[in-house]
């Protein structure tokens, strides 16, 4: 399983995140709701997902 790490592209930073419950890493997924689609972070063991992380006041950008 390849770790997805996600970056803002305003400032640079970067991230990475694993799930507490199993320790394995998120990984990047969509999520259809009545008026868009959402990028979020999911354990791999359905463990749930979180919104994917936010910097600079924006979405940070998903590299896999």
């Amino acid at each position: 399983l390849k770790l997805a790490t996600y970056e803002c592209l305003k400032c640079g930073m970067s991230v990475n995140a694993t799930c507490a419950k199993c320790n394995e890493p998120l990984v990047d997924d969509m999520i259809d709701t009545d008026t868009s689609k959402v990028q979020v972070s999911k354990c791999p063991n359905d463990h749930g997902k979180i919104k994917s992380p936010s910097c600079c006041g924006e979405d940070m950008t998903c590299q896999v």
